[in-house]
């Protein structure tokens, strides 16, 4: 049997569906099952870590501009709290499907979830268990993609899944520009060269530096999620 762990990264959106704010209860039921689909495909050596964002509830960089004496650092860590809701709703929809899940926050909230420890979080996944990591990197300042690039290093993930609403990377905006090109494999070299957006700029570096590989694909897509969980060749795939 193959060992194989995988980071997926969730945005906040993805759990509202077509909405612009909070949690799609039939969005979120179906990405739960998706999900839990993906892992009886992959077998038993297949390892899930997932960190979601909270731009469903607040983008902390967003509310530092419409509430001009808010504290930045103040509107990340709402940011954090969100994403800690998020994964608590998570974790509730992939237990229904049958799905032992853990939630572990790098800010604390012991009466909701575990702190985020490494050895233990190991241990999670050790037992088959998703873990979901919540509280970003438990710091302001830092991108949930950030976060999701730190946990797939610590984890030692062999691949880090971005989940988008495109299925991939594009030379240009494929919704302004019908012919634009989807890419469907990128060096680090060439994504920088070509100034493609595909996280920031500190993530990137992160997986650039520890040499992880970085899909993105379309989540929205039929059993994408599926087809990247088990390594088939969906999206665009960036690596060193």
């Amino acid at each position: 049997m193959t060992t194989k762990t995988v980071l997926l990264k969730l945005s906040g959106e993805s759990l509202s569906g077509r909405g612009d704010f909070g949690i799609d209860i039939g969005n979120l039921e179906h990405l739960a099952k998706e999900l839990v689909y993906a892992l009886r495909m992959g077998g038993r050596g297949l390892k899930l870590g997932i960190v979601v964002g909270g731009g469903n509830f607040i983008r902390g960089s967003e509310w530092t501009k419409k509430w001009k004496t808010l504290a930045a650092a103040t509107a990340d860590y709402m940011g954090m709290v969100a994403t800690v809701i998020n994964s608590l709703a998570l974790q509730e929809a992939l237990e229904r499907a049958g799905r032992p899940t853990r939630v572990m926050s790098a800010i604390q909230v012991r009466q909701v979830c575990e702190p985020y420890i490494r050895r233990r979080a190991l241990r999670h996944l050790e037992k088959g268990r998703v873990v979901i990591f919540a509280g970003g990197t438990g710091n302001p300042f830092f991108t949930t993609d950030t976060a999701a690039a730190l946990r797939a290093v610590e984890m030692d993930a062999h691949v880090l899944l971005k989940a988008t609403k495109v299925d991939g990377v594009y030379d240009r905006d494929p919704a302004k520009f019908p012919k634009a090109k989807r890419y469907t494999q990128l060096t680090y070299r060439e994504a920088i060269s070509k100034h493609l957006d595909i996280m920031d700029q500190t993530a990137f570096t992160v997986c650039q530096e520890h040499r992880l590989p970085v899909r993105i694909f379309n989540l929205f897509r039929p059993r994408a999620l599926a087809a990247a969980l088990t390594g088939k060749p969906v999206g665009t795939i960036v690596t060193v």
